[in-house]
């Protein structure tokens, strides 16, 4: 069990309510697999469950800096696919159909934190051109700013893939 603190956030509290999501959740990666696995700035992470071995998948959405990719963990460290990677930090992500295999690194120092999502704050992919070219030109500092807040309590993830040393998906 993952210790309660003052520190968590907000949404780390409401973790319980995932037992009901979960299932639904993993019934929707089945069913539109072929779509998630090319979704533009989704990853679909499989990590290897820490008791049971076996893989497991969850859908997140993600920046690429350089090589790498970046993901961020909304219920902080009780998430199970971050126990997971923490117990086994190889990982395989699936990024415009694409799967490559990678090693995760959980940050937790803030200042390095603070630099990742500054140098790529996160916009989810939004289907509307316009509105995702003022998100990335007029909003930018705005949303940068929003983003450092919200991990500030959170573990960023950065995943470095390990296949071939260019072999990061576009994502």
């Amino acid at each position: 069990m993952v210790p309660r603190s003052n520190c968590e956030p907000w949404s780390a509290r409401a973790y319980g309510l995932l037992r009901f999501w979960t299932p639904l959740e993993r019934k929707m990666i089945g069913v539109l697999r072929p779509y998630l696995m090319r979704a533009p700035g989704y990853v679909l992470l499989t990590t290897r469950g820490r008791r049971s071995g076996l893989p497991r998948e969850v859908l997140l959405p993600c920046a690429r800096i350089g090589d790498s990719v970046v993901v961020l963990s909304t219920y902080g460290r009780r998430s199970n696919w971050i126990r997971n990677l923490l117990a086994e930090p190889e990982v395989q992500v699936t990024c415009n159909g694409r799967p490559v295999r990678g090693r995760a690194e959980v940050v937790d120092d803030p200042a390095r934190k603070r630099d990742l999502v500054t140098a790529e704050p996160f916009f989810l992919a939004v289907p509307y051109v316009i509105l995702y070219g003022v998100l990335w030109t007029l909003l930018r500092p705005v949303a940068a700013a929003i983003v450092r807040r919200w991990v500030a309590r959170r573990p960023v993830v950065v995943i470095h893939p390990i296949d071939e040393p260019r072999a990061a998906p576009d994502c």
